[in-house]
């Protein structure tokens, strides 16, 4: 059985700590085993990992996340980035011909499909395990992990089984995300949630595109990915399937998508220079900002401050928070490969100018890429650490208290020989992610591009 772990969506019901480059997956707000902090793509990947089935993985993403998967996970871990960031069907249609393809695989071999963000214990990866076992008894074309309702909720799919009491159900009908009636209809009649968690082999995909004339290879749905319909595999293909079974987990499962729900697995009611008085109750608060927060009387409450927002909130009505916060603009923190960095200040001059400065943490071993820039120069001014400074091909060594100026058009790169902070600031007439003109990204290649490297920084590498 292969994996096809789905890392995409924007996570936007957890705003302001998510955006739109740090999507709710890689916020590092749950705990292992160890007490130590991890974020929900570290936790399932420790779990496949447990129970042998993330050498058979292929995470799906988009370009947007792939830093930030290789900085928490592992630089061999195998990423597939989207051409385009699009829904569930587009991905999984992806990810399957991936197999086929590039590994290989035969066209009866079973692929299941998980996605990144549920709270799950290893118990549900056994009955993964298990499923796959059982698929070619009942012969599926897609084979459905299901969740007893604890509400009628209007955020998951509805699998309505045939009979409830069998452990194997064959699927009657399934609705995806009903009206809050028509989901008490279904809970009443022994309705599941679906869990996004499926089985399916190979070759029903292929069959599907085939039947629907889409491209079917690998390589021509990456040049048409953009033929295939924008919508979850939900959608297009459950809905119109006949022949679904499914099988409950009865076991821990959660949808950590809103901060009601986040905030049962903290293990303290503040975080970051936050507290709460003797008269709170039930009430969270998560603050990112170096300035203080006090919270006074609220109760069953969440308040979250970050760079990009704050958020104060019921916990009941915090999922409204989607409807009203929208990923606008530059993101004001993100995570890199390389380290993190954090927007400090925007200021717009004039029409025809704009200044950005950034703190930029770089850590130890890391470094930027050799790149260039054609409407910006940029002011870098070393707080902290020491590293290897490559500029229009020479190299010095920098540390605490160097001012490095960067005119428009040099090349420049720095690798961080300790842990460096850095205060960045741009100057330019266009200050976007497109103006950088990225030419090397690793650093061997970049020292080999620099002719003149100066005797201490050769001791040093």
């Amino acid at each position: 059985m292969k994996i096809i772990l789905l890392c995409g969506g924007s996570g936007k019901r957890l705003w302001p700590l998510s955006n739109g480059v740090r999507s709710k997956q890689f916020l590092k707000v749950l705990k292992d085993k160890r007490g130590e902090s991890e974020s929900m793509i570290q936790r399932i990947w420790k779990q496949l990992q447990e129970v042998g089935l993330a050498k058979d993985t292929l995470i799906v993403s988009s370009e947007h996340y792939l830093e930030q998967i290789y900085h928490q996970l592992d630089y061999d871990i195998e990423v597939l980035v989207e051409p385009e960031k699009r829904d569930t069907f587009p991905a999984i249609v992806l990810g399957t011909t991936y197999f086929v393809e590039n590994k290989k695989i035969a066209k009866d071999e079973l692929i299941c499909v998980i996605p990144v963000d549920p709270y799950v214990e290893i118990e549900f990866f056994k009955q993964l395990i298990e499923m796959a076992s059982i698929y070619k008894n009942i012969e599926p074309n897609v084979f459905l992990m299901g969740i007893k309702p604890t509400f009628p909720s209007q955020q998951y799919g509805y699998i309505i089984p045939e009979e409830y009491s069998a452990a194997v159900k064959k699927v009657k009908t399934f609705r995806e995300k009903p009206t809050i009636e028509l989901a008490k209809t279904y809970i009443s009649q022994g309705g599941l949630w679906n869990s996004g968690t499926f089985m399916f082999q190979a070759k029903y995909i292929l069959d599907f595109l085939e039947k629907q004339q889409l491209p079917s290879s690998y390589s021509a749905i990456m040049r048409k990915y953009n033929l295939l319909q924008n919508s979850s595999f939900d959608y297009v293909v459950l809905e119109n399937e006949n022949n679904i079974y499914c099988m409950e987990f009865d076991g821990t499962w959660e949808d950590l998508g809103t901060w009601g729900v986040l905030c049962e697995h903290f293990d303290s009611n503040v975080y970051g220079n936050a507290s709460t008085s003797l008269s709170c109750e039930n009430t969270h608060v998560f603050n990112e900002l170096d300035i203080p927060i006090h919270v006074i009387g609220l109760k069953s409450s969440i308040v979250v401050a970050s760079p990009d927002g704050i958020l104060i909130s019921d916990k009941k009505q915090s999922e409204q928070v989607k409807i009203i916060a929208h990923h606008n603009g530059r993101p004001m923190v993100e995570e890199r490969r390389w380290g993190w960095y954090k927007v400090l200040d925007y200021t717009k001059i004039n029409s025809e100018q704009e200044v950005l400065t950034k703190r930029i943490c770089i850590y130890s071993g890391r470094n930027l890429s050799y790149q260039y820039h054609h409407h910006r120069s940029e002011v870098w001014t070393i707080l902290k650490g020491k590293g290897l400074f490559a500029h229009n091909e020479k190299m010095r060594i920098v540390q605490a208290g160097d001012v490095l100026k960067i005119s428009p058009g040099d090349y420049h790169a720095i690798k961080a020989l300790e842990e460096l902070e850095i205060i960045e600031v741009q100057q330019g007439s266009l200050l976007i992610e497109e103006d950088i003109i990225r030419i090397f990204s690793d650093w061997e290649t970049i020292e080999s591009n620099c002719h003149h490297i100066n005797e201490a920084a050769t001791h040093l590498t």
